[in-house]
Order: C-alpha cells, then sequence, then structure tokens
C-alpha cells in the first residue's frame, strides 16, 4: 500500500504540472502540501497505535483541505475547501471521542492491546463498542460513506481537478488501510458491533452513490457520486471480514481493490483533464464525439469507463469479483443479502458510465469542435501508466493477486 500511494503520488504530480503553471496557482506550496499529505498515507500503512493514526490522519488530512481550496479566486473551490474543513474537522473530533473511550476501556492506545482488553473482560462492554462505533464513523467520513458523504461532490467539483483526482483515490485508500487495520487488528473480537454497521454502509453507500450518479449532467460531479458507489463495493468485503471463512479473501480484496481502483480512477482523470483543455467544459455533453476529433482519448476514456462498469478483460472485473467472491465464500444472510445488493448496483452503475460512452461515440461534437486536442507530455505519461495498470491487471489479474496475498493475516497483521 505504501507503494500504491507513492505511485498514485507520482501520477497526480504528472496530472497537476501543466495545469498548476497555466492556471497560475502558488506552486511551491502546492507541491509541499501534496507530499506532506502523501507522507501522512505512508504513515498511516505503518500505524498499530490510536494515537499514531490519528496524527497521521491530520498530516493527510489538513494539507488536503487547503489544496481543496488552492484555486482562492474561484467561490466554488472557497465552498470546497471550506465544507470539506469543517465536515474534516466534525469527524475528527466524533473519531478523538471514540478513541478516548476506547483508551479508557483498554488503558492502552495500542490496537492488540485494545483487542485483548475486549476478549479479558469476559465480552464487549458499553465502552468498547461506542468506542468502536464512533472511530468507524470518523472513517467513514474520510472514505466518503453514506450518510457522511455529503462534503464529497461539492469538494470534488470545486477543488482543482488533480486535487480532486487525489482526494478520489489515495485520500479515499488511506481511509480504507486505517478501517482494515483497526477491524483487523484492534476488533477482531467486537465483530458484533462493527459488522452489521459496515454492512448497511456499505449497501447504501453503493445504492445512494448509483442512483444520484444517474441525474448528474456535469463529469466531475458524476465522478464525485461514482468514487462513493466504489466505496460502497470496497466496503461489501468488510461487511462479512468478521466470518471466520471470509476474513482472508476479504482482505485481499480491500487491497486488490484499491490498487486496481486507483489506476483507473487516475486515469479517467487524466482524459477529462486532457479533453477539458479543448472543451473548457465540465458537463459531460461537451464530451460528445469525442472520438471524432480525439481519437486516441476517446479511446483511453472508454478503457477507463469499461473497467469502472466492471467490464472484462479490464482491471475493474477483477477488483469485483475479488469482492464478490468474498461475500459468498462468507455465506449466511449477511454475505448472499450484499452479493444481491451489489449485483443490483453493478448493473445501475452501467447506465451512467454507458451514457458517457455514448457521448463519445454516437453523439455529434458540440458546436462543430474539430480541432486536435493538444496533449502535455505530463499528461500522456499519467495516462500510459494507469492505462498500463488497467490492462494489465485485468488480462493478467495474477499480477494484482498477488499483492491481495501479501496482506494475509499472519503477515501483514501478525496474529
Amino acid at each position: 500500500m505504501k507503494a500504491m500511494f507513492l505511485i498514485a503520488g507520482y501520477v497526480v504530480v504528472l496530472l497537476s504540472t501543466k495545469h498548476v503553471e497555466e492556471d497560475e496557482y502558488w506552486q511551491g506550496e502546492y507541491w509541499f502540501l501534496l507530499l506532506s499529505s502523501i507522507l501522512g498515507m505512508v504513515m498511516m500503512t505503518s500505524s498499530r497505535d490510536l494515537v499514531s493514526i490519528f496524527v497521521a490522519l491530520e498530516f493527510l488530512s489538513i494539507p488536503a483541505y487547503m489544496l481543496a481550496a488552492w484555486r482562492k479566486r474561484d467561490i466554488k473551490s472557497n465552498e470546497a475547501g471550506m465544507k470539506y474543513f469543517l465536515l474534516g474537522v466534525f469527524a475528527s473530533a466524533v473519531m478523538l471521542y471514540g478513541m478516548s473511550s476506547l483508551f479508557g476501556a483498554a488503558n492502552s492506545t495500542l490496537l492488540v492491546d485494545i483487542g485483548k482488553s475486549i476478549t479479558a473482560t469476559g465480552g464487549l462492554s458499553a465502552l468498547h463498542a461506542l468506542g468502536i462505533v464512533f472511530v468507524i464513523v470518523g472513517f467513514a467520513f474520510k472514505v466518503s460513506a453514506v450518510p457522511f458523504h455529503t462534503w464529497a461532490p461539492d469538494t470534488y467539483e470545486g477543488a482543482p481537478i488533480p486535487v480532486t483526482a487525489f482526494l478520489s483515490v489515495a485520500s479515499k485508500a488511506a481511509g480504507f488501510v486505517a478501517l482494515v487495520t483497526l477491524i483487523y487488528v484492534g476488533f477482531p473480537q467486537a465483530k458484533d458491533v462493527w459488522q452489521p454497521f459496515i454492512w448497511v454502509l456499505a449497501a447504501a453507500t453503493m445504492t445512494m452513490g448509483n442512483l444520484v450518479a444517474l441525474r448528474q449532467t456535469n463529469i466531475i460531479r458524476m465522478l464525485a457520486y461514482s468514487s462513493i458507489s466504489q466505496g460502497g463495493f470496497i466496503l461489501m468485503p468488510l461487511a462479512v471480514a468478521g466470518t471466520r471463512d471470509a476474513a482472508g479473501p476479504a482482505l485481499q480484496s480491500v487491497i486488490v481493490y484499491l490498487i486496481v481502483y486507483a489506476a483507473m480512477n487516475l486515469g479517467m482523470f487524466a482524459v477529462v483533464i486532457a479533453a477539458s483543455r479543448t472543451t473548457r467544459s465540465g458537463e459531460i455533453s461537451s464530451f460528445g464525439g469525442l472520438f471524432s476529433y480525439a481519437p486516441g482519448l476517446g479511446v483511453l476514456m472508454t478503457i477507463f469507463l469499461a473497467s469502472l462498469a466492471g467490464i472484462p478483460p479490464l482491471g475493474g472485473w477483477i477488483a469485483k469479483f475479488t469482492a464478490f467472491r468474498a461475500v459468498l465464500e462468507a455465506g449466511g444472510g449477511w454475505g448472499y443479502g450484499i452479493a444481491v445488493i451489489g449485483a443490483v448496483n453493478s448493473v445501475i452503475a452501467f447506465g451512467y458510465y454507458g451514457s458517457i460512452m455514448r457521448e463519445i461515440w454516437m453523439k455529434p461534437a458540440p458546436n462543430g469542435e474539430t480541432s486536435a486536442v493538444k496533449t502535455p507530455s505530463s499528461l500522456i505519461a499519467a495516462m500510459v501508466i494507469t492505462t498500463a495498470g488497467t490492462i494489465v491487471f485485468g488480462v493478467l489479474p495474477g499480477v494484482v493477486l498477488r499483492f491481495g496475498d501479501l496482506a494475509d493475516l499472519t503477515g501483514a497483521f501478525g496474529r
């Protein structure tokens, strides 16, 4: 996961290079804040203590609040940063209250000690349960799970597009890394508390995200709700992670999904940035006839959209396959129920991904647009990296499955 954060950060740097220069943003501070946030994500991956987890969370979040408002003269960017900041601070306060409850119950901030305290007291205490729920609520905000998602659409739309890509991939992945660490190391014996909670979050997140995405006309807002929905699919295997037979597959699925999602979503944003240099619009209709005057971008956007929809042989199919395999192996009402909801949502998702494909291939270019799109070399490099990852992960799934296998219960979490 550390490698994924660093590579994703490098791709975001490629996305940002010309974008930051041409729009006259403050450049030195931009790169410093971006690297500071990535450092917080790397720290999060190694954290096995409530204090270090919280410090890492603030380390990655505070620079992101400022980056979201980087277009200082744009009222939407100011709104994005303010909304993200206020709701982020509120979520941090809720999480910190939960952490203090867990510390009070376990007399330690180490996750392994918290896990031991749950079994040592002869069962789950009310203080443990309260702390677990509040901590999960805090990270549910970070991964934009419904109903803690309200900041995401406005923040994604108002922030500079490279920052939006960064928030939707790297920042979201950091939240999931923390959730996985807490569940597998700190709360493995408290599944009666977190499993039903995450099950509801997963079902609501994928359903709400998909249904609202169908109504969007702005591609950034559509990708924001798509990101919310994809977060629901990542939560899906965690909703059955407390089942003995599904614990390993669920962990593997989350890691695989995060890696594949990073490749295809960053690639999608790279194409949007490249195409919008000509269209100067974020409306989905502005991508009409893209293939007629920029065939390369049209093909790449179709690849990323198809991958997000889970169509073989692109990377998205192996991500969804591992998620469904985990919940089906868990069996029972929990597993089969969330699998049915996930299957229905997979079909719904193709509706809005397919509508953009229709614009690209079947609709005329708006205002007779026929001029060639001039794509900077940094954007081309970003698209090459993400396209290669999306195709390789789908055609050779064993490549990405190996990374999932590395994150096993005895290796990564010392159990």
